[in-house]
């Protein structure tokens, strides 16, 4: 029989019933036929933009929805009040502007002088996991360090931090609404975690997928039935309505998804007040 290298891989997983390889070997497959795009040094730009936009355009769409249909009001955390058109025209603006001018540049260089391997083989589920969590954990603990001194620190939060904090009441479109040192220190710790722990590009990939997304969702002002920090037990993770309450009292949840380290620090709000 005349199998291709992927099929012949694909057959030994099926054969060892590494179904969860399998899976992931069949969506590891699609992602390297499409190889010139994703050795292109045009491509962590695109990837980046687009899945920003792609997960802020739901959030857009209840913006404009909730005003409209009062059922939908009750998910927003500060009903009174939502962004107009040309709250959010500035931040879409910003946002084009960083990547084209400030985060192709970097990624250039990166694409120059690391090009990406693109391995055979997918790797196994549990191992995505185990390192997309990892990653998330180490993101967090740097965001809390860079973010709380940066609030401590005033010269720090008046030359960095502070156009970020331009809305009160956040929505999706103010997520990367920040400096250009605070994007490119928070991209870059984004970026160095996976490195780090040698994760496959698959879960690096992955994992960008998913930091945006709570980043997202943590600056869409809405706490949905489906939110993360309702899916996560016992209180670890503190979502949406924890980041809100920093851009609204300003001096307490400094982490951005978890809530173990504003515990640890004293920093932490649980509940919006009157």
């Amino acid at each position: 029989m005349n199998c291709s290298l992927p099929d012949r891989v694909l057959l030994r997983y099926a054969m060892d019933g590494r179904w969860d390889r399998l899976c992931l070997q069949s969506l590891w497959d699609f992602v390297t036929a499409k190889e010139p795009l994703i050795k292109s040094p045009f491509f962590p730009v695109l990837f980046s933009f687009t899945a920003y936009m792609a997960f802020c355009l739901p959030y857009i769409a209840l913006d404009f929805l909730s005003t409209r249909l009062p059922n939908l009001r009750k998910y927003k955390i500060q009903p009174q009040s939502y962004p107009t058109l040309g709250m959010m025209v500035p931040c879409i603006i910003q946002s084009v502007y960083h990547h084209v001018v400030l985060i192709f540049p970097v990624t250039f260089l990166h694409w120059y002088w690391r090009p990406m391997n693109l391995p055979v083989m997918a790797p196994e589920l549990p191992e995505v996991l185990l390192e997309v969590v990892v990653c998330l954990l180490l993101f967090d603990f740097e965001y809390f360090v860079w973010h709380l001194l940066h609030h401590k620190v005033p010269w720090l939060y008046k030359t960095f931090h502070k156009v970020h904090h331009k809305h009160v009441s956040t929505f999706a479109l103010t997520t990367q609404y920040s400096s250009v040192w605070e994007l490119l220190s928070l991209g870059f710790f984004a970026a160095i975690n996976p490195v780090l722990l040698g994760c496959h590009p698959l879960t690096e990939m992955i994992f960008f997928l998913v930091n945006i997304w709570l980043s997202v969702e943590d600056h869409s002002g809405y706490d949905l039935p489906w939110s993360t920090h309702r899916l996560v037990p016992f209180g670890l993770y503190g979502g949406a309505p924890h980041h809100d309450l920093h851009h609204l009292k300003f001096k307490s949840n400094y982490a951005p998804y978890f809530t173990h380290w504003d515990k640890l620090f004293g920093t932490l709000t649980e509940s919006h007040s009157n």
